[in-house]
């Protein structure tokens, strides 16, 4: 979280195991939520919008804590992956190894589904936008739409690939059950919101 963009972007492409694919869809997320705040306050204290006031404020509370949740999600999606990293490294035979591997493996799938419920919180407030906030920067809920839905789609890849390796198939089926719940639905929504906003714009519209 300290670091600059361009910084974050090297350690990204370089081979270093963190950050990944999990704080790369989170960060997509906090970008999302970021363009909600900015449409929210290009909104605010806008006679045209007045009826709406109460409601873009609430939207502006709701999208910072988003935005920082969605930050704090990269650090601790690095954070779950180091005792993961060091459960492969425990030599297969060795006393304990798949008890260890499985918290970490749990730990690790745990993350990437709290990104994609904190999308679902940015998703409906990004719907509320695209019909009460300003006519002028409705073009930024559609960039939003479509961050928001990278962030679902990539979150999902990094819960697939922990529970795909769970010796508890119960647990992982659930996870992998709930994230496709989130991962459904959220598709549905962003595309809907991305492509009618499309075509309010003038553009041309095609599948989802």
């Amino acid at each position: 979280m300290n670091r600059t963009i361009d910084e974050f972007m090297e350690t990204l492409a370089s081979k270093a195991p963190v950050p990944g694919g999990g704080g790369a869809s989170a960060l997509v997320g906090a970008v999302s939520a970021a363009l909600c705040s900015m449409v929210a306050n290009l909104t605010s204290g806008k006679k045209k919008y007045a009826q709406y006031q109460p409601d873009i404020e609430r939207i502006l509370e709701k999208m910072e804590q988003s935005r920082g949740n969605m930050l704090r999600l990269i650090q601790k999606d690095a954070q779950v992956f180091e005792p993961l990293s060091a459960a492969y490294g425990i030599p297969k035979d060795a006393p304990g190894r798949e008890e260890i591997m499985e918290r970490a493996l749990s730990a690790a799938s745990d993350v990437p589904l709290e990104i994609m419920q904190e999308a679902a919180g940015i998703l409906d407030c990004l719907e509320e936008l695209a019909q009460k906030g300003s006519r002028l920067a409705v073009s930024d809920v559609g960039v939003a739409a479509s961050a928001c839905r990278c962030c679902l789609e990539g979150a999902v890849m990094n819960v697939y690939i922990n529970t795909k390796l769970m010796k508890d198939r119960e647990q992982a089926e659930k996870r992998n059950a709930q994230a496709f719940e989130l991962l459904s639905d959220g598709i549905q929504r962003c595309s809907e919101v991305y492509w009618n906003i499309t075509k309010d714009l003038g553009g041309k519209v095609c599948g989802n």
